[in-house]
């Protein structure tokens, strides 16, 4: 905790006389007893380390790109005022669809918002394009060339670009937090994998979020990979024309984006996003949270964390 010097701050604050000056320069027990009874005591300002994740983004159907990855914002020394209300939103993941993917949910810290990612674009013979998010959708592949779409600045990357040759129904992966999707060589390959996700350490241990999607796959092909960081597979092409399990939705709370889905209008979810933040336990705990956060005191730190959307007071 630390201590207010005379000066700028107690200048501004009427009330105490100056009998009451301690040669310090500190406060007086006097003065503090005055300004508290006064009602005019200053609120104390802390810094605060956060994590903000939103929804990852969903794959489409027939051979679709991997949805992208949910926006990554992470930094240390925000600045919040004791008493104040701080709205947490927690994005929701997109929604699979016989389309294109739909675009996670933005997740909220005060002021800092976090994109959702992006959807995986639509193959096959009704092409649709990727969109935009945190990170990009995938591309995916028709007789058209369908490019992956632009991640945030800051918060995420690119989808992969498909071949952009005729018959390919292979698709590329969704974009991540530490990396672009990537893009398949040539009709006869995989579904490009989903790009990587990056880890924090703000919960006590290292977790990694934000992986983009796997591409789906056609021609008896396989789906993609998911990024690191909870992204899904996408779905992959047998001989016989069903589809392996092998495809997935993004991973709850870390807002990796879902595999690309397949023939049959197969699709996936993409995973909810996640908000956290820590700042030393030598500050008081918050006087109220709402959302139900998991709370823990350990090494040097008070973290809250929040699967839920709710709020914080410090």
């Amino acid at each position: 905790m630390s201590l207010r010097y005379k000066g700028g701050v107690k200048s501004a604050i009427g009330g105490v006389s100056s009998s009451t000056l301690g040669n310090s320069g500190r406060w007086t027990l006097q003065e503090v007893i005055q300004n508290i009874s006064a009602n005019t005591w200053i609120a104390v300002t802390t810094t605060v380390e956060y994590l903000v994740v939103a929804g990852g983004g969903a794959g489409g159907g027939y051979a679709s790109g991997g949805g992208g990855a949910g926006g990554f914002l992470t930094a240390s020394g925000f600045a919040v005022a004791s008493g104040t209300p701080l709205t947490v939103t927690v994005g929701a993941g997109g929604t699979g669809s016989t389309g294109v993917g739909g675009n996670g949910s933005n997740s909220v810290f005060s002021s800092i918002t976090a994109t959702g990612g992006g959807g995986g674009a639509l193959g096959g013979g009704a092409a649709g394009a990727a969109t935009t998010g945190g990170s990009g959708g995938g591309g995916a592949s028709t007789s058209a060339y369908l490019t992956g779409a632009a991640g945030t600045s800051g918060q995420g990357n690119a989808g992969g670009n498909s071949p952009g040759q005729s018959g390919s129904y292979c698709s590329a992966g969704g974009g991540g937090a530490g990396g672009v999707g990537q893009s398949p060589a040539n009709t006869s390959s995989n579904g490009g994998n989903g790009g990587a996700g990056t880890a924090s350490s703000i919960s006590g241990a290292s977790v990694t979020y934000a992986g983009g999607g796997g591409g789906g796959a056609g021609n008896s092909t396989a789906g993609g990979a998911g990024g690191a960081g909870g992204g899904g597979s996408g779905a992959t092409f047998l001989n016989s024309g069903a589809y392996s399990s092998g495809g997935s939705a993004g991973t709850a709370n870390t807002g990796g984006g879902s595999g690309g889905g397949g023939p049959g209008n197969i699709a996936y979810n993409g995973g909810s996003g996640i908000v956290i933040i820590r700042y030393a336990d030598t500050y008081k705990a918050a006087t109220s949270t709402t959302g139900s956060p998991t709370i823990t005191v350990a090494g040097g730190y008070r973290v809250y964390k929040w699967t839920a959307s709710g709020s914080i007071t410090i």
